[in-house]
Order: C-alpha cells, then structure tokens, then sequence
C-alpha cells in the first residue's frame, strides 16, 4: 500500500512514522509527503528520508477547488491508498474526503470529543483535567468527529507546564500512531457506525 502524510509544520509524527516503517513495523510505502507550507522542517525529516515531496500552497490558486485538485492529481499518480494527516493545520473539503473516504487518518491531542480544534493541547491543560491524551480517527466532514481507531491515557502531573504537558502527549502519539497506521494497513480495521473494530 501506498501512504502520503501530510504535514505543516515541525513533523515529529512524520518522523514518528518513518522511523517505523524503516523498522519494518509499518508494511507500507510513504510514497509522498505533502506540506501546505513551503519551507516547513518536516519537508527536511522527507528529504533526509529519501521520500519525495510536494509542496501546494492555498496562496497560489484561485479556489479551495484548484488548490485541493492540485494534491488530488498527484495522490491518484501515485496510487495511495492511505492519507495520513501529521500536524496539516489545514481542514480539508467534503469533496476531497469523499475522494478518500475512510482513507484518511488523523491525530488529535485530546480524549475526543473533548477539546477538538487546534488548541486541544492548550486548552485541556487550563481547563485542569486529570487524564487526557490523542487520539487516531478517521477523518470525516465534520473536524475532529470521525469513527475513533486508538486512544492513550496521558496522566497530568501536579507539577506539568504546559510545555512538559504537550511533551507527554507527543510521546504517546509517536506510539499510537504508527500502531493505527499498520493496523489499517493489514485491513485489521472495520467500521461500524461511530466505531472502530479491530479485526
């Protein structure tokens, strides 16, 4: 199978998830990295990996449409059969999740459907819960509602900054994910209404 990650910004999960395919924990080609953002150091971790890239920036076209189709021309060139979204700080269109439906897989750094947006992080840790941690989904029209697949506790300790908050659940996200990742891979995956089997 062949997978794209699509990644805006650092790419720790890129990283994440190169590391275990080169381990052969994942049984899948990453064919292609996709990044909105020219310049973005997880177009490095792609490169160093030897992984081919594709930059497409909203700026550059007329339409969510003619942006979108850009991304959509490349995937079908080369045949991926799974989107994984890595930190993509863009939503994508209805149209373009129906192109790639129960395909695309997301990580969110909260217990869904707690905290969705793109400040789960922030915003769990001032709100003072207890446990929290991300959670793997499959990506649907609505943000952050799609079928979950993983989830894993991550225990707030009395003395966290947000800062060593976020890092503890970044380290479970490197874990989870790659799992979620092969798991749909080997077909092990199957949905039924708002939940996850695995098979």
């Amino acid at each position: 199978m062949n997978i794209a990650i699509f990644c805006s910004g650092n790419g720790t999960n890129l990283q994440a998830i190169i590391d275990s395919q080169k381990k052969g924990f994942i049984k899948a080609d990453i064919k292609l990295v996709v990044s909105d953002t020219a310049g973005c150091f997880a177009l490095e971790r792609a490169k160093k990996a030897d992984i081919k890239t594709l930059v497409v920036e909203k700026k550059n076209f007329s339409s969510q449409k003619d942006f979108e189709g850009a991304i959509l021309k490349k995937l079908k060139e080369e045949k991926i059969g799974l989107i994984v979204l890595a930190g993509y700080m863009r939503l994508l269109s209805p149209d373009f999740i129906k192109e790639y439906k129960n395909k695309i897989l997301n990580i969110h750094p909260s217990l869904l459907p707690s905290f969705k947006g793109t400040h789960g992080i922030k915003e769990a840790f001032l709100y003072g819960v207890k446990i929290t941690g991300p959670t793997v989904h499959f990506v649907t029209e609505d943000m952050d509602a799609g079928p979950i697949i993983l989830q894993s506790a991550v225990a707030v300790m009395e003395d966290d900054t947000e800062e060593t908050f976020a890092g503890a659940i970044h380290k479970e996200e490197h874990k989870i994910y790659p799992r979620a990742i092969q798991l749909f891979v080997e077909g092990k995956l199957k949905i039924e209404g708002r939940k996850v089997k695995i098979i």
